[in-house]
């Protein structure tokens, strides 16, 4: 007990994001694991550094892939996510365009949207509290309401505020935000966010056909219980990880998803659905497995972010033909 009270005075409250921990927070696990972590991050943080002298864009190449599958360091998050989802070259296109965005004709609907869940994003961090200086919330509405403007198919829904509120945390740049944001919802995630949220609904049924061929005890399970996917891993989706798992691990799958776009969320989705097989596969009720799905998003395989992305490369091949081809099979039969 007592090297975890000094490991809790040795590890912030809060993170380097503004998150607090929560009452239950492992600290002496977490300090082991940070310090291990910190060492990675060093020699990661001189390979990019080495890559990037002269550069002024990240494009992709398959050394980029390699380098952003070990991780990207925060210095150079924003600048990595920029140009390889193609955001950089979207802004440098239109310039002014942000601003014109902002200063476009109101929409009522949308504005009482976007403010009513304002006070409701991430309420656990100290940079989107009204008391604080600057206040991320001005930030955040912003940034959403120039979205709704530029995609009006779209306009908000919710789950893109939590996105946006991490493009924030990591670009501290409104502008590149709402770049990213597009790059998001409107490239890398095709149809999540729109009313319908047809692609959204399809990528659900894609991941239950992946899991029937890769892990086909635990599909037999959900089958047997009639409990269906979106139950269980809307929010993985319509979040994109936020909120789910710890912050670090969610930016970590995101510097993969700027890069290599939505298949990505299946390849998560699968590593924590075989990580834990055997223990969902204990369950015996609709609820039992609910609160499974739950379990599973907790503890220190999701929070050892590094060890995580390397048995995450592990779900054998899942190439973009394979996923296309599910797709289209599982659009075809929501449509009818």
């Amino acid at each position: 007990m007592e090297s975890a009270g000094r490991a809790q005075d040795r590890v912030p409250r809060v993170d380097p994001y503004g998150f607090e921990r929560p009452e239950d927070f492992d600290y002496a696990a977490y300090e082991e694991f940070a310090s291990a972590y910190l060492a990675v991050l060093t020699r990661r943080a001189i390979k990019w550094s080495k890559l990037l002298k002269g550069r002024g864009r990240v494009q992709r190449s398959g050394t980029v892939k390699r380098y952003i599958r070990k991780g990207i360091p925060l210095e150079h998050r924003a600048c990595v996510w920029m140009g390889v989802s193609g955001a950089q070259a979207q802004m440098d296109q239109n310039p002014g365009y942000y601003q014109h965005l902002l200063q476009g004709e109101h929409n009522d609907r949308l504005e009482e949207a976007i403010r009513t869940d304002m006070n409701r994003t991430f309420p656990d961090n100290v940079k989107f509290r009204k008391s604080a200086e600057p206040c991320l919330q001005k930030t955040l509405y912003n940034v959403l309401l120039a979205y709704g403007r530029h995609n009006q198919g779209v306009g908000y829904c919710q789950g893109m505020n939590f996105i946006a509120g991490y493009l924030i945390l990591v670009t501290k740049s409104e502008e590149e935000s709402f770049w990213l944001l597009d790059a998001l919802v409107g490239r890398i995630l095709p149809d999540y966010y729109s009313p319908a949220m047809l692609g959204l609904k399809t990528d659900q049924e894609v991941l239950g056909e992946l899991v029937r061929t890769k892990l086909p005890a635990v599909a037999a399970l959900m089958d047997g219980h009639g409990v269906l996917w979106p139950l269980v891993v809307s929010r993985w989706f319509i979040c994109l990880f936020v909120d789910i798992l710890p912050v670090e691990t969610v930016l970590r799958i995101w510097d993969c998803l700027f890069n290599e776009g939505s298949k990505i969320i299946f390849r998560v989705a699968l590593t924590l659905l075989k990580q834990h097989q055997a223990f969902i596969l204990e369950g015996t009720s609709v609820v039992d497995i609910c609160e499974r799905f739950k379990a599973i998003t907790r503890g220190s395989f999701v929070t050892e972010c590094h060890t995580f992305m390397q048995v995450f490369s592990e779900p054998g091949s899942l190439s973009r033909a394979t996923i296309s081809r599910l797709r289209a099979s599982c659009r075809a039969r929501l449509l009818a």
